[in-house]
Formats: C-alpha cells, structure tokens, sequence
C-alpha cells in the first residue's frame, strides 16, 4: 500500500454515491479519507433529506455495477443478500416502444439488479464503513474549502459539526461530491477564477412515484416495464421496476409540464393515460404500500472543468459537480462510479510521479469527458421536445432517423439489439455505431422509411 500513497489526509464532501464511491477509489492512496455528510444517515436502507430523489425508481446500469464490483470486490453479492431482483438484459423489462408494443425481448447473456437507490447507497455505505483508513462523520456541513493565500490550492475545509460547533480539517486533496457543485463554484468566485463553461438541456421533467405490493396473480412474462410516449406529440412515459421485499415502484413523469398529481386517484388516472395500459392494468388492484411522492428535475448540466486554464492544487469536483443527467434515462449512479474507478486509476498512475497532486485534476478532467459523452448523447435527446432549452445539436434531425432506423434493425437482429444494450448500459461507447459495416445496414434501413 506504502508505494501507492499520494498523500496523506483526503477528505470527500458528501456521501451520497458518488462521494462513497470517490472515497473507495482513495482508500489505497491516503494515510487518512474522511467523509463529510451533513445529513443523519440513517442505520438501515432508508430514505433522507440530502437526496430527494431516492423514493423514485432507479437504475443501476451494468457498467455502474461492474464498477461498484472493481471498487468493491463481490459487491455483486452485497446486491444479493440485499434482496436485489436479478433481470436478464433484454428478457425480464418488457420495453413498450411506439411500433414495438412491446419490443422483441431476448435474454442478450448478462444479468443486473433491480434495488431500491437506499439499498445500494446503504450497501456502499457499509462497504467504505468497512475500510480501516476511513472515517464517515455525518451531520457535518462543510461551510468553505480552505486555500493558500493566493488561491492556488486547497489546504481543507471548514465544517460545522454534529454538536453545531466551528471545526476544521486539513486535507492534500478535497473531492467535491457535494451533489451540485456549489462549494467549487463559490471557490472559483472567491478566487477571482472564471466558472467553467456549461452545456445545459432544459427539460423540467416532473414525476411522481408509488410503491405496491406484487400481487400473487401478476404477469410472469415480465419484471419490469417501460413505456415509452409518443414523442414529440406526448412526453408522458413509465417506467415499473420490481424491488427488495417484493414489491414494484412504478414512476410515471412527463416534459414541460406535464406533471402526474400527487393524489392517489390523479396518480392512477395519469398512469391509465399512457399510451399503453400495461402498467396500469398491473397495479389498479396491487395493495399501494405508501403515499405518491414528487419530484422535478428542471435540466441536464454539463460544467466543462476540462477547458479551464489552471484549477486549484488539491481539489476536484466528481459525479454531480461536474454533470447532472436527467434521471428518467437512469445514469447518474453508473458514472458517478465509473468515474470513482477512473479516480482510481489515475491515483496508481500518478503516484509514481514526484508530485502527484499537481496533475491529480488536470489528469481526471481531460478523461472524464469520454465517461460523460455516451450517456449525455442520450441526454439529447430531450431535444426532440419544442419547448426543451439549450443548444440543439446541429446533426440532431440525421441523429433521430439514424436512432429510429437502428431500433428497427435492432428488433430484427439480436446481434444489433446486444449491441445498443450494451450502449445503453454504458459498456460501450457510443461511437460503436460508426462501424462502416452498421452504418451501412442502418442507411439501408433508412432508405426503406
């Protein structure tokens, strides 16, 4: 361990997924991390305040989990024993696509988990519980982050503490993984440096969510489902996965909005006006096992850290800071572990270098993009509605009829159908599809349309 280590004290602000993954990824290379959580985190799976978002369906895609599994060998089990629901990619989710109703289900050779975001944060959570070097100290609501008198490097953070008293804490490098970035942005300001440039995708996506109990009688051709809206015409979609304890959370959400209520009855009303009835028809006379909750997501954020000119020594921001998808296509868990792994990575990379420290952020920042373009090409396509703000990409119209006509080969070859699965889980890079020999079949297909 001693020919790893980087540095002697790290501290990660938060410890939602994306900062307990961080810390993971810096275990092997500081004496000491420490995670600065302002909320009271509670001693079983459980919702709390600090991460509104978790009553609502999640994904946790197959590259998020093979990169929870090389942070944390065997998490795949910890998964397990959590009840986790094994669904077969391709087989299990019945996905309802217009002209797909549903869409040719086979069983492509891998296997994820359906779980509830509590479960797998509470799952993390006693993984980095776990490690020696590290210590997790909740209600501690980190104020500012400390820097040399220039402004050129971070030297800590002062915090109030659990007992509401001033404390500070010296660190070689801080990780940002605060959620949405505020502490790194109010540095740069402090500092006198420029905000890093934005992509934004305007979206005001708003869903509301109920959980049921399965009921003996449910269907056996599926786990899931996923109805897709007739787009532009209708944004409404949803998306039914099974979770630990027997039970299925249904999320219902539209664009621009058009909201679901927040009562059980306009709840169910929303959800037998989707375009197809198969979600509702499951859970009309499913036993509700709470109360329907909200949620409004007003905008996918990109903050370009990698074309600022010079960054402060000893920080980087991670996961959330640096992007915010919108969560109906379910990524913000995966790469904010993808890039933990890369975090990782870079450590061993790095500590063989006289000073590691000083190319730790401009390192990190010129390969996180790659992690980032995947899954925000997918994030475009939000694009396709009037009212969306943003830059429109310029090829956006080309890039639909191509999407349109690859999902037609893909519910006619199995091959294809891996292939954009394997995209969409983030285990390849978009830039597959750019094979001369797909394009090719996809143009063909798209001269028949």
């Amino acid at each position: 361990m001693a020919s790893t280590l980087v540095g002697k004290q790290a501290v990660v602000i938060g410890a939602g997924i994306g900062g307990l993954t961080a810390a993971g990824a810096l275990a092997p290379h500081f004496e000491e991390v420490a995670v600065l959580e302002r909320d009271a985190l509670p001693t079983e799976p459980a919702h709390r305040p600090g991460t509104p978002q978790a009553p609502h369906v999640h994904a946790l895609l197959t590259s998020g989990q093979r990169a929870l599994g090389e942070l944390f060998p065997g998490f795949e089990q910890d998964l397990v024993r959590a009840g986790a629901v094994p669904l077969r990619a391709g087989l299990d989710i019945r996905v309802e696509r217009p002209g797909y109703d549903p869409f040719p289900q086979r069983d492509l050779g891998w296997v994820g988990y359906a779980i509830s975001r509590p479960a797998i944060e509470f799952a993390v959570r006693r993984r980095v519980q776990g490690l020696a070097n590290v210590v997790l100290r909740q209600r501690c609501r980190v104020q500012e982050m400390l820097t040399t008198a220039e402004g050129t490097a971070v030297t800590g953070v002062r915090f109030e503490n659990d007992d509401g008293a001033g404390e500070t804490l010296a660190a070689d490098l801080v990780v940002d993984a605060s959620g949405r970035g505020a502490l790194t942005l109010g540095l740069l300001q402090s500092i006198g440096r420029p905000p890093p440039e934005e992509t934004t995708i305007g979206v005001d996506f708003s869903y509301g969510t109920c959980v049921f109990a399965i009921p003996n009688d449910a269907p056996t051709d599926w786990k899931g489902v996923m109805t897709f809206g007739q787009a532009p015409q209708s944004a409404r979609g949803g998306l039914m996965l099974p979770l630990e304890g027997n039970r299925w959370m249904a999320s219902f959400g539209g664009f621009h909005g058009d909201a679901p209520p927040g009562d059980v009855e306009g709840y169910l009303t929303y959800a037998r006006e989707l375009r197809t009835p198969t979600i509702y028809n499951a859970i009309k006379h499913a036993t509700r096992l709470r109360e329907v909750v909200r949620y409004r997501f007003r905008g996918s954020i990109w903050r370009h850290f990698e074309r600022l000119d010079g960054f402060p020594r000893g920080l980087l921001p991670i996961a959330d800071a640096i992007c915010q998808f919108n969560p109906v296509y379910g990524q913000g868990m995966s790469v904010a572990a993808q890039e933990a792994c890369l975090l990782g990575t870079l450590l061993a990379r790095l500590a063989r270098e006289s000073d590691p420290l000083a190319t730790l952020a401009p390192s990190f920042f010129a390969e996180v993009p790659a992690l980032i373009e995947t899954p925000w090409s997918v994030a475009n396509l939000d694009f396709i509605y009037p009212d969306t703000r943003g830059q429109r990409p310029a090829d956006f119209e080309a890039t639909l009829k191509f999407g349109m006509a690859l999902t037609r080969l893909a519910a006619e070859d199995a091959a294809v159908h891996k292939l954009t699965a394997e995209v969409q889980h983030l285990l390849k890079p978009r830039s597959v599809y750019r094979d001369p020999a797909l394009v090719q079949r996809v143009l063909a297909v798209m001269a028949k349309m």
